[in-house]
């Protein structure tokens, strides 16, 4: 599975983004997909995580309520739509596509992972 991450860029605090994911390859539909985020001079950390039917749903504590992660398995295409951004929600963003069983937020257990798209928070 090859992964391409866009739609990041520069918003005000209080503003929207909508990050894609576009996947290419093997079945799509049968990887579940996450979110991660990396700030400088931080670990790459757990933002949000759908399963591959797009029924579950998990969310890291610090954009619960703020973000929402969907999927579009005719599209072959993962979202997270991004509101009341924060500045310290500034990071490069990645998503990545596990297969087999479920772990949502540990990093280590997702397969492939795409190039990442920076967005920045202005305070």
């Amino acid at each position: 599975v090859q992964l391409q991450a866009f739609g990041g860029g520069l918003v005000q605090a209080g503003g929207s983004l909508r990050l894609s994911c576009a996947a290419s390859g093997r079945s799509f539909s049968s990887y579940h997909m996450g979110w991660f985020r990396q700030a400088p001079g931080k670990e790459r950390e757990f933002v949000t995580a759908i399963d591959s039917t797009g029924g579950s749903t998990y969310y890291a504590d610090s954009v619960k309520d703020r973000f929402t992660i969907s999927r579009d398995n005719a599209k072959n295409t993962v979202y997270l739509q991004m509101n009341s951004l924060k500045p310290e929600d500034t990071a490069v963003y990645y998503c990545a596509a596990e297969g087999g069983a479920w772990y949502a937020s540990k990093k280590e257990k997702y397969d492939y992972w795409g190039q990442g798209t920076e967005v920045t928070v202005s305070s």
